[in-house]
């Protein structure tokens, strides 16, 4: 398969086209900086700079045409203020999705949270509100595209190593921890799961290994 991974250089994506490459398939990486471009390379992947908040819908189309599948993994990231939570994790998404229909590209894995699709609770930070609800208004516009969509909600993330060991399915679950790397095999086995097409799934750690959680989404 040949792959465009949105937020290239975040720690899920890299352990993501890690394993993609490993595997045989092509991924295409969009990163904002040139100086990101050697850790794409050491993943195996070919770095395309791209900047979702400064450049056209053309060049996001450009990179994304001729691929068998896009995965939004981009984010705001830590620091960052309200506006930013809406012009990446929701516009950014919002273009992804775009560029996937315009050029007929119909696999679209998208990375949201635990908590997104309800409102926050009372009292919650004003930027982690604008996630979540940026987040929420991610999933429901890719819900409304004709495209073979996953939305996959992992619960705390955390860089202890993965054992390949989780609980996978429909929301609501119970919140828990997830190893970024266990997160990165569950969309290795998503990418080609068509089981898994137009449906919203819940990830934390658990008992059972990826590939059979994977394979019990009905």
């Amino acid at each position: 398969m040949r792959i465009v991974i949105a937020g290239g250089h975040g720690k899920i994506a890299l352990l993501l086209a890690q394993l993609l490459t490993r595997r045989g398939d092509q991924v295409h990486a969009l990163i904002r900086e040139p100086s990101q471009a050697a850790d794409i390379v050491a993943t195996g992947g070919v770095p395309v700079i791209y900047d979702m908040e400064r450049d056209t819908p053309a060049d996001l189309a450009a990179a994304v045409a001729g691929s068998d599948a896009v995965v939004f993994a981009a984010g705001a990231g830590a620091g960052s203020g309200a506006a930013r939570k809406y012009t990446v994790d929701l516009n950014g998404s919002v273009q992804l999705a775009d560029a996937a229909e315009h050029t007929g590209v119909a696999r679209f894995v998208q990375i949201s949270t635990m908590g997104a699709g309800s409102p926050p609770a009372p009292g919650t930070d004003e930027v982690w509100a604008a996630y979540l609800d940026a987040k929420t208004r991610a999933e429901e516009d890719l819900r409304t595209r004709d495209l073979d969509w996953t939305i996959l909600r992992p619960g705390l993330l955390t860089d202890t190593e993965g054992n390949g060991l989780i609980t996978l399915g429909p929301p609501p679950i119970s919140r828990a921890a997830v190893p970024r790397a266990d997160v990165a095999a569950t969309l290795t086995s998503i990418l080609v799961a068509d089981n898994t097409f137009r449906r919203t799934l819940e990830l934390v750690s658990g008992a059972e290994p990826i590939e059979s959680a994977v394979a019990a989404i009905r």
